[in-house]
C-alpha cells in the first residue's frame, strides 16, 4: 500500500548542521501552504488509490496549527482512505504544549516525531537547538499525557564534547522517557552549512570516535530494550516506523510540498524546492530525479540498510544464481571479520558492517554483475 508524505518546510530558526530545504516561518505563508497542500491532494481523488502511512516531515511540521495538519489529514482520507494508518508528525519540543499535543492527537497524529538530539543542554546549544532537555522532557511527557502511545526521539552523535560516557548518559536518560522508537544518526558536517568550517569540524568527533560512539549507541539502546531495525533507527517491539521501512523496502510513495520527494510507476521525481512556486502552481511542479529505477541494485542498496537483511534467493531471481554465488562468497570473507552475517537464505550487515556500508553495498553490487 502506498505511503504518503507531506513537507512542511518552515523552522523558526534553521539548525546550523542541516543541509534540508527550509524557510523561516510566517503564519501567512503557513496558511496558503497548507492550502496548496490540500489543492495538490484533492487531485487524487477517485483514482482508488488507499495508502496506510502518512507523514508530516520538514522544516518542522509542528509548526502548523492543528487545525491545518487536521485539514490535510482529512483531505488525504478523502483521497486516499487511510484505513488503519500511521500518521506520524515531526515535533521540535519547543513548539509544543499540552494543549497543542492534544489538540494534535484529536485531529488524527497517533505517531510523534520529536528532535531531542541529546539529554546534555551544552551540545543542544552546539547544535544551535531552541530548546533544553528539560523542555524536550516536558513534551515527550505531554504527549503521552495526550495519548500517544507511539513516540520516537532522535539522539545526534558526535557534537561537540560528546565521548561514549556522555553519550551513555543521554541515552539512559532518553530510555526513561516514555519512548517507543529512537533514531540515533551520526552528526554530518554537510557542504554549504554553517557547520562546514574548520573550527566546528576540530570540535566534532572524528571518524573513529564517531565509530566507537555509533557501536555504544547500538549496545545501550539494545541492552534497554530498544532493538536496532535500520542502520540509524531502533525500537521496541512492534514499534518499527512503517511509513520509513517503505522507503528501504522499495514500496511505493507519494510526497507533497516544496522538496518533497516520490517513488510510483518505477520513477523517483521531486518537486522543487521553492515555496513561493509550490503555492502559485495549480497543480505540483514535478521534475524527474531517476526515470528508470534499478530494482534489482535497489533491492541490494535499501535492503542492507535493515538489519534483516536481503534474501539471497530473491537475488538470484533479480540477477541470477551465478550473481548470488558471488555476493554469497564475498559475504563469508566479511563474516570472517564481523561485518556480515549469513544465515541460510539470508545476508545482513552486523553493526560493525553498518559503519562502512557503503563500501560493502558497493563492492555486493558489483560481485552480482561480475
Amino acid at each position: 500500500m502506498l505511503g504518503l508524505y507531506v513537507h512542511v518546510p518552515f523552522c523558526l530558526r534553521k539548525c546550523p548542521y542541516c543541509s534540508f530545504y527550509s524557510v523561516r516561518y510566517d503564519e501567512g505563508t503557513a496558511e496558503s501552504y497548507t492550502r496548496a497542500l490540500i489543492r495538490n491532494i484533492k487531485e487524487y481523488r477517485g483514482r482508488g488509490l488507499k495508502a496506510d502511512t502518512l507523514y508530516f516531515g520538514g522544516g518542522t511540521p509542528s509548526l502548523l496549527t492543528p487545525a491545518q495538519i487536521g485539514d490535510i489529514i482529512e483531505e488525504c482520507r478523502l483521497a486516499f482512505t487511510l484505513d488503519d494508518a500511521e500518521i506520524t508528525l515531526e515535533a521540535n519540543p519547543c513548539t509544543v504544549d499540552a494543549e497543542k499535543l492534544r489538540s494534535f492527537r484529536a485531529a488524527g497524529v497517533n505517531r510523534l516525531s520529536f528532535g531531542i538530539q541529546s539529554a546534555d543542554d551544552g551540545r543542544l546549544g552546539f547544535l544551535g537547538r531552541l530548546h533544553d532537555y528539560d523542555t524536550a522532557v516536558r513534551a515527550v511527557n505531554d504527549a503521552a499525557a495526550a495519548g500517544f502511545e507511539n513516540i520516537s526521539g532522535d539522539i545526534m552523535l558526535g557534537a561537540a564534547g560528546e565521548d561514549c560516557d556522555t553519550l551513555r548518559a543521554t541515552v539512559g536518560e532518553l530510555c526513561s522517557l516514555p519512548l517507543k522508537h529512537i533514531s540515533a544518526y551520526m552528526l554530518k558536517i554537510e557542504e554549504g552549512t554553517p557547520f562546514d568550517n574548520d573550527k566546528v569540524k576540530s570540535l566534532t568527533a572524528d571518524d573513529d570516535l564517531m565509530s566507537e560512539l555509533y557501536l555504544t549507541a547500538v549496545e545501550e539502546l539494545e541492552k534497554r530494550g530498544f532493538m536496532q531495525y535500520e542502520i540509524s533507527n531502533f525500537a521496541r517491539e512492534g514499534y518499527e516506523s512503517r511509513h520509513n521501512n517503505k522507503y528501504w523496502e522499495c514500496e511505493k510513495y507519494l510526497g507533497f510540498g516544496a522538496a518533497a520527494h516520490s517513488f510510483s510507476e518505477g520513477r523517483r521525481y521531486c518537486c522543487p524546492p521553492d515555496v513561493k512556486l509550490f503555492i502559485e502552481s495549480d497543480v505540483q511542479p514535478c521534475e524527474v530525479t531517476e526515470a528508470e529505477v534499478n530494482g534489482a541494485e535497489e533491492y541490494i542498496l535499501l535492503g542492507l540498510r535493515l538489519t534483516k537483511g536481503i534474501s539471497l534467493e530473491r537475488v538470484a531471481g533479480y540477477f541470477c544464481e551465478k550473481s548470488a554465488e558471488n555476493i554469497r562468497r564475498l559475504a563469508e570473507t566479511y563474516s570472517k571479520h564481523g561485518l556480515v552475517i549469513l544465515d541460510g537464505d539470508r545476508l545482513s550487515l552486523t553493526a560493525k558492517g553498518f559503519l562502512v556500508s557503503n563500501s560493502i553495498i558497493a563492492e555486493f553490487i558489483d560481485a552480482a554483475y561480475s
